[in-house]
């Protein structure tokens, strides 16, 4: 399991390891920088032929303690090195004073606030760096508001946040230490001011460099778009054993293999389908349920839509289901163990007594699209009839359908750390509901009732852009209804699915329709070795 951390975890770790004895607080500061200047090099291996050019700006914590350590080793590497400080040297934490001394003694440290400041554009040439150690994972308030170190954020004409260095001074590459500054390392959210003035956004990286392990807000909101690419130094701390640590979703693939077995053993899932012409995304999912290893997948349609649907399905089968009574005595077949409800459905009563009987079977399900959409009115009625075996698919829209107070309160403006997450919103949902939540995205957030939460990013190495396009999230609700007819929990199937859909994705890569989904598996399950 990778371990994903809050600031909070990640400073209970090192205190923890500081308390053992077993490291000082300052070598983990010369680790820290040293893992900057490893990454940086793995990162851009043509920096280590020669001495370039670098500007650290350090601010007044120990992320500027990180950045007065990347100046001291890169001037020893004959690296031409400019440091600026943000804040009151006189205030610095004993870490991060100790190595401002250490600096000292070797180059000077010029004011970062000054209206005289001035970084020449022309000058920077495309090997040149500059590095972002103004603030870190401990940020807990917008940047123009750090009154209390004496200073503003007036410089060349800006009254309020930092520039944008990645968009004034785009010949350089920008590292950040920890997480680009103005970001909250738990929510990947800028932290601002409140004002009604635009937002501006403050240093995008083209690498940021992270110690132990990832933060939460790593892969959600604004981080993921303005980290650049991300790597992970080893400072040699132990994982944090936290058991409310959210997790990277993977993959076991032990659990996907169908040997010695047989269909019968890998359950019936029943999908089921809209009217006349409305049959596409059920039929979407059905394949990939059907793919991911269901043993039998029948779609439920109406009588008229029978045809339509027979024409274009093979193995999956294919049955007549009218109305919520007919739904019932479908049901009355135990070997039927898994339902999918809503792709294609329509928002319209029919939907919503077929979800309620549904429910009434108390069989593992996932609700999807109008299945939830067609709660919009009366949330509390979905609510009082789920149980812990389902699992509820929302994407950004149908979440605040049914959750509008809980995601009135993830738009809302963050103005101080830790601000509140997509992480928070899933898990109050979740909480709510009584069931796993799947809050789709790109950073998708998987939490279930009893506080468990999970992240599937597809960002930085797993970016899949070309998941953005109709149907795919049918077929991850087959994708889901499948492993829960295998035997899943609603967890593990919700996890597991989410990280099968971005390798798919990423196999087959541009020009991707959700058609393609399902026929990517066989690859990704061979690349796992089944």
């Amino acid at each position: 399991m990778t371990e994903l951390l809050t600031a909070a975890q990640m400073r209970a770790v090192e205190q923890a390891a500081i308390k053992s004895g077993a490291v000082t607080g300052l070598d983990l500061m010369e680790r820290a920088g040293r893992g900057v200047v490893e990454a940086m090099m793995e990162w851009r291996p043509e920096l280590a032929m020669a001495p370039h050019r670098a500007v650290v700006l350090c601010g007044p914590g120990n992320n500027g303690g990180d950045g007065f350590v990347v100046a001291r080793l890169l001037k020893q590497r004959g690296w031409t090195v400019e440091v600026f400080f943000y804040g009151d040297e006189a205030k610095l934490p004993p870490d991060a004073a100790e190595n401002c001394r250490r600096w000292r003694e070797m180059g000077s440290v010029r004011p970062y606030v000054d209206n005289d400041f001035h970084l020449e554009p022309n000058g920077w040439g495309k090997d040149d760096l500059l590095f972002d150690a103004l603030f870190g994972t401990g940020l807990s308030r917008s940047v123009e508001r750090f009154d209390e170190f004496g200073w503003t954020t007036q410089m060349s004409g800006w009254e309020t946040d930092l520039p944008n260095l990645g968009e004034y001074y785009p010949s350089c590459k920008v590292v950040a230490i920890d997480v680009p500054s103005g970001i909250c390392s738990d929510s990947g959210r800028y932290l601002e001011s409140g004002k009604d003035d635009e937002r501006r956004e403050y240093i995008k990286a083209h690498l940021t460099v992270t110690f132990h392990a990832m933060k939460i807000g790593h892969l959600l909101a604004d981080a993921t778009q303005n980290c650049g690419e991300l790597a992970i130094a080893d400072i040699g701390l132990k994982a944090s054993g936290s058991p409310n640590a959210i997790r990277l979703t993977g993959v076991n693939a032990a659990s996907l293999s169908k040997w010695h077995s047989h269909k019968y053993a890998h359950g019936h899932a029943l999908i089921l389908s809209g009217g006349v012409g409305q049959g596409g995304a059920a039929r979407l999912a059905a394949r990939g349920a059907l793919r991911i290893g269901a043993g039998l997948v029948t779609v439920g349609a109406p009588p008229a839509a029978l045809i339509e649907n027979a024409a274009q399905l093979n193995a999956i089968m294919l049955r007549a289901v009218r109305d919520a009574e007919a739904l019932t005595e479908v049901l009355a077949d135990p070997r039927i163990n898994a339902l999918c409800l809503g792709p294609g459905m329509g928002v319209s009563d029919h939907t919503r007594e077929m979800v309620l009987a549904a429910l009434q079977a108390k069989r593992t399900l996932v609700l999807d699209a109008d299945a939830l959409t067609v709660f919009a009115d009366a949330p509390e009625v979905l609510f009082e009839a789920l149980h812990d075996r389902c699992v509820l698919t929302p994407h950004g829209g149908e979440f605040a359908r049914l959750f509008p107070d809980i995601a009135a309160k993830l738009a809302a403006p963050a103005t101080k750390g830790p601000a509140y997450s997509k992480v928070d919103a899933a898990r109050a949902a979740a909480a709510r509901a009584g069931c796993v939540v799947l809050f789709k995205g790109a950073d998708t957030v998987i939490a279930g009732p009893d506080g468990r939460c999970a992240i599937n990013s597809a960002h930085y190495e797993r970016a899949a852009p070309w998941l953005a396009t109709a149907g795919s999230g049918d077929v991850l609700a087959g994708f889901i209804t499948g492993l829960l007819t295998r035997g899943f929990t609603p967890m593990a199937a919700a996890e597991t699915a989410a990280w099968l859909h971005v390798e798919c994705a990423r196999k087959f890569g541009p020009g991707l329709i959700a058609e393609d989904l399902p026929e990517q598996l066989p690859a990704v399950f061979q690349d796992l070795g089944l």
